[in-house]
């Protein structure tokens, strides 16, 4: 709600937006990847009710690059196992073209997957799809406010 009053009073007197304003926008943008539909779908409600704005959707890894290049987002959200090409090597090259990007990883496979790997593709989170919505929300909400402070 702070951007859109600033961005509307730098508006209203002839200014261009703050840079504060775009970084918070930027911030709270999120790119949501899933080869489901019906997840996608769900992802794209639950983070546009959460105070999100939801700038893309994709549908494997190698669109996640070439979308989330255009939009630049604050946050991915991302499932691991995709065709074309998975979680972790989309975070590999994810985290090249943005370094600043937060990367958070879904699973199907819970406590299963090493930690380590994650991190060393630039992953920020791991959160089981079979973990309630409100804990990924928490999550992405927490990640950003490190990144912010």
């Amino acid at each position: 709600m702070e951007r859109v009053v600033a961005s509307q009073v730098s508006q209203a007197q002839g200014l261009p937006p703050s840079p504060l304003c775009e970084v918070r926008k930027m911030a709270r943008s999120v790119l949501i990847v899933d080869d489901s539909s019906a997840v996608r779908q769900a992802l794209v409600r639950l983070f546009s009710e959460g105070g999100f704005e939801v700038c893309g959707e994709a549908q494997s890894g190698q669109e996640a690059l070439e979308k989330a290049q255009g939009l630049n987002p604050g946050l991915i959200v991302m499932d691991l196992s995709m065709p074309v090409m998975n979680g972790i090597e989309a975070a590999r090259r994810l985290r090249q073209l943005l370094p600043t990007v937060l990367i958070i990883i879904l699973s199907d496979y819970g406590g299963l997957f090493p930690e380590q790997e994650a991190r060393s593709a630039g992953i920020a989170a791991i959160v089981s799809k079979a973990e309630c919505s409100s804990a990924l929300l928490h999550e992405a909400r927490t990640l950003l406010s490190q990144t912010a402070a």
